[in-house]
């Protein structure tokens, strides 16, 4: 790999990397066992932390379950818990520099696309606890069967959450789920993936360092042998999972053999209908640099590009110019656009699908191997296909890497039937200057985000999918409520 002086990696030391944070304290495992965590541009290691053992996973349960059952937590009141969120918000300040760096080298997300995100990060905590002063926690509630005085709405904790984070954007998709749970009054089990274990070390530092009280937080990284464990205990009352979608069907199942509860974030195959009147450029510009954000490791990515069919082929030529013009290499140097895909593993799965595409007859533009220019990390081109069927592998499967699909349709019908031809539902889009064909667009798309003129999610509202993309939404009022148990309480006096 080309050496850049910028590119200059940090000795990166976590200070408890060889313990699990359960109960409060610092805890040896159970076993030797660890996980080495590899740089994804020099695929070299640079951190080790310790592997969950079955009995570490029932130590962390058991610490959240007694924390829930007989700790303080539950019963504060939400303005109580709202102050550890914003001393959270404060820690995760002082820390931006390594979480940042260590992002980029865990899961190859660009440097500047890395720093943007920490800026975010302490915003969800602060949102949540924002939530505490105009959230209806308790509201009176209307006697309609003429029986008892005084009736409430009360919204109390769901109980023990088990957080399964993927690698991704680790620090993200725990804020998401660790915000509304800890407002909301619930103890959680939090679970890193072996691939991005880095900054959810990092967070139980923090969480310490804020005062949460014993076992509120219990912390460990695991391999999928041992997160099964935390799905399939009793003493969780609830899965909050970002992932695949083959997993988040597991995790319902095996959820369902207990009435357990879950909120699944999983897979996307996201179209984005190019319209008659919008520039072919111009879509070409803005969904080349959205698809470098992760190497296109993104499960709301816009992957179908469906375009009426006399314009197909300028689509194709003007996607394909575009996006192979974006400079890809070390996530850590300035200069770079895109970075490498997080493992060998998922390389190799893209590379293999990208195969499939030529072997279904889809036409390569552009892309499709490993850059020249790059020896070291698992880099892939920036990759555009023409003529692919929705029927087609490259059609129906998600790839998780930089591979835009460009399909033809005829008419606008045409398109909207083909974006909703798919197991998924995560997210869409409508490219169009005319507003009210957007509105009228959007309206029909079946899934959980649909944006107008760019690839659009806002966690400080609500994300999640319809169909096989998961079960429940994540981020603002509505990402509190999976958090929730609703009782209806009803006193015979006025309280």
């Amino acid at each position: 790999m080309k050496e850049n002086a910028a590119s200059v990696r940090s000795d990166i030391k976590l200070a408890h990397a060889d313990r699990f944070y359960i109960d409060g304290k610092w805890v040896k495992p159970s076993t030797g066992a660890s996980i080495e965590v590899i740089d994804t541009a020099t695929e070299e290691p640079f951190l080790r932390v310790a592997a969950a053992a079955k009995q570490d996973m029932s130590d962390a349960i058991d610490a959240a379950r007694r924390a829930f059952d007989s700790g303080p937590w539950p019963r504060m009141k939400p303005a109580e818990r709202a102050k550890y969120l914003r001393a959270i918000a404060a820690g995760i300040r002082s820390r931006q520099g390594i979480m940042t760096e260590i992002w980029s080298r865990e899961s190859g997300v660009v440097l500047s696309t890395s720093q943007y995100g920490m800026d975010m990060l302490p915003l969800q905590y602060e949102r949540y606890a924002d939530l505490a002063e105009t959230f209806p926690f308790d509201e009176r509630a209307e006697i309609t069967q003429g029986k008892g005085t005084d009736a409430w709405i009360v919204r109390e904790p769901v109980g023990v959450v088990g957080a399964i984070i993927p690698w991704n954007a680790p620090a993200l998709l725990t804020a998401i789920k660790l915000a509304p749970a800890l407002l909301a009054g619930c103890t959680m089990v939090l679970k890193a993936a072996p691939e991005g274990p880095g900054n959810i070390n990092l967070m139980a530092e923090i969480a310490h360092e804020a005062g949460l009280p014993p076992g509120v937080l219990n912390v460990l990284t695991a391999e999928r042998d041992v997160s099964e464990l935390l799905v399939s205990d009793a003493r969780i009352d609830k899965i909050a999972f970002t992932g695949s979608t083959v997993t988040g069907r597991r995790i319902a199942a095996v959820c369902a053999e207990r009435i357990g509860r879950y909120t699944l974030e999983l897979g996307g195959k996201s179209a984005a209908i190019i319209m008659d009147d919008f520039d072919l450029q111009r879509a070409a510009d803005i969904l080349s640099r959205e698809e470098c954000y992760l190497a296109g490791q993104v499960c709301s990515s816009l992957t179908r590009i469906i375009v009426d069919r006399k314009r197909h082929d300028e689509m194709v030529d003007r996607l394909a110019a575009t996006f192979s013009k974006v400079r890809v290499g070390d996530p850590l140097d300035p200069t770079s656009e895109m970075g490498p895909l997080v493992s060998r593993r998922q390389r190799d799965r893209a590379l293999g699908l990208i195969e499939r595409g030529r072997s279904e007859g889809s036409r390569l533009a552009t892309g499709g191997g490993q850059p020249a220019h790059l020896n070291r990390g698992w880099f892939i081109e920036p990759t555009v296909f023409g003529n692919v069927s929705n029927d087609s592998t490259l059609g129906r499967e998600e790839v998780f890497g930089p591979v835009l699909s460009v399909i033809p349709s005829d008419g606008v019908e045409d398109a909207i039937r083909i974006a909703n031809d798919t197991i998924y539902g995560l997210n869409g889009s409508v490219f169009t200057n005319d507003l009210k064909d957007a509105e009228k667009v959007l309206r029909r798309l079946r899934t959980g985000t649909a944006g107008h003129n760019d690839h659009h999610t806002d966690l400080g509202i609500a994300f999640g999918g319809f169909k096989q993309s998961g079960v429940g939404r994540e981020g603002g009022r509505e990402g509190l409520l999976p958090y929730l148990e609703t009782k209806t309480m009803i006193l015979d006096a006025a309280i």
